[in-house]
């Protein structure tokens, strides 16, 4: 950053001086003012350059703030239409999923045991029935057991048989929310990528402050330093319009003491030739005189 202007540098003039001042010295003080005035010109339009560069590199980043900003919205739109589609879609298999359960309620599938379970319990029962050595009573109530089961088993199938698509519809109902959950990382995806770029709008924002302070501050130094510049042309200008008056005045003076001399020259010619007229005889110094005045 710029330093202030070194006031001792600078060069005054007071009406005092105008005044009192010889030309001499009123030449030499306009001298001084003229060379500071370019030297504070030069350091305004320095400043003034700097001050330029300074507001331009401001604009570039709040351009480039927008365009993080203009990608962060675009985003942000993006993320707001696979919300949106996850949403549908984790709807739609919300009903499909809500739609297997019902049929499951009405068949009764969820009561009691399930396929799987009486399969086994049947085998096992069957299995014992032909290893173990049991009595007349004890095979009876074994039969009795595997055909309650089978008789069961029969019935759970029946259902799972008049509930006929139930496991297409789960496959389906499972495939919409895979496809949901893709959305769903989108989503994620996309929110953490216009964050990034809503970080870095920020930081440029933020950078453009800056930059913009500097600039400010370097217009002040530039305005510091082209009012001393300006004050130091006025008063070379003034020092300047005394010289003209002083070059004037010398000028009168010397037409004034031309114009005496002369009256005086011709006021002594004329004596001169009074005395011609009378008869005196004229030297040449006399003669010389006349013939400058006109009057010989």
């Amino acid at each position: 950053m710029a330093d202030s202007i070194d006031e001792s540098k600078n060069v005054s003039v007071t009406d005092e001086d105008l005044e009192n001042k010889s030309k001499g010295e009123l030449i030499k003080l306009a001298g001084q003012l003229r060379d500071r005035r370019n030297e504070l010109n030069q350091m305004a339009s320095e400043r003034a350059s700097s001050r330029d560069d300074l507001n331009a590199k401001t604009r570039e980043k709040v351009d480039e703030a927008q365009e993080h900003r203009e990608k962060r919205d675009e985003l942000n739109q993006q993320v707001q239409e696979h919300k949106e589609k996850r949403n549908e879609l984790n709807a739609e298999a919300n009903e499909l999923f809500d739609e297997v359960e019902e049929k499951r309620d009405d068949l009764e599938l969820d009561e009691g045991k399930d396929i799987e379970q009486l399969e086994s319990e049947i085998e096992d029962l069957e299995f014992k029935q032909q290893t173990e050595v049991l009595s007349a009573e004890d095979e009876r109530e074994l039969i009795e057991k595997i055909e309650e089961k089978r008789e069961k088993l029969a019935e759970k199938k029946e259902k799972l048989n008049q509930g006929g698509d139930l496991e297409e519809i789960k496959a389906e109902a499972e495939e919409i929310r895979s496809e949901a959950s893709k959305h769903h990382q989108k989503v994620t995806e996309l929110a953490d990528e216009a964050q990034e770029h809503h970080n870095q709008m920020i930081e440029a924002y933020r950078e453009a402050d800056d930059i913009r302070d500097e600039a400010d501050e370097m217009h002040e130094k530039f305005v510091e330093a082209q009012e001393a510049a300006d004050q130091h042309h006025e008063d070379f200008v003034r020092v300047q319009k005394r010289l003209r008056e002083l070059d004037k005045k010398e000028e009168e003076e010397e037409r004034e003491a031309r114009q005496e001399k002369e009256e005086a020259a011709r006021e002594e010619a004329e004596e001169i030739y009074q005395k011609f007229k009378e008869g005196e005889t004229l030297d040449t110094e006399d003669l010389m005189k006349l013939q400058k005045t006109g009057l010989l």
